[in-house]
């Protein structure tokens, strides 16, 4: 279902696992989670740190409020197995953008990553989005295999940042 201000019911987002808003409190968990996963951050630098999770938690594209933005962890028996990070409609009202993806080390290549994309991609198309946008690293095959397998397409727009290059990939939904 998809409600008022803040359109997307969290715990809707996957029927395999516990969905919820991640918040100060959780990055030390959020921490443990990206410390596991060093191949991310050799192509996307700087590491993690409780700094650059508080600044991500609060992080937003121009023209977008916190009512936009859906942090969220993905939970199986307690543990902390994903963290996602969603905008909804960026860049416009039919589109979702997702600015951070990332499983747990120990489960990577088991389907758990894919399962949770599938999962809210069907979500968010019920609620009227049409497509969803991210970026990975250029030259990081792990991340573009990955997006790929998941159905996302290079749109041929890249985005130049200080140390790397982002390619633009879409999901049509």
């Amino acid at each position: 279902m998809c409600v008022g201000k803040m359109r997307f019911e969290i715990r809707e987002f996957s029927g395999s696992y516990e969905v919820r808003r991640l918040t100060e409190a959780d990055v030390p968990e959020m921490l443990t989670l990206c410390k596991g996963n060093p191949q991310y951050y050799r192509y996307c630098p700087p590491t993690a740190s409780e700094e650059t999770l508080l600044a991500d938690l609060q992080a937003l594209p121009p023209q977008k409020t916190s009512d936009d933005k859906y942090y969220v962890g993905y939970y199986k028996e307690g543990q902390l197995i994903a963290l996602l990070d969603l905008i909804d409609a960026f860049p416009n009202d039919e589109t979702a953008f997702i600015g951070f993806f990332m499983v747990r080390s120990e489960i990577s290549g088991t389907g758990v990553g894919s399962r949770i994309v599938g999962e809210l991609c069907e979500y968010l198309a019920g609620c009227g989005i049409r497509a969803v946008h991210l970026g990975w690293v250029e030259g990081n095959p792990q991340a573009e295999a990955f997006w790929k397998k998941n159905g996302f397409a290079e749109t041929g727009v890249k985005s130049q940042q200080e140390l790397y290059t982002i390619v633009m990939g879409e999901r049509k939904i």
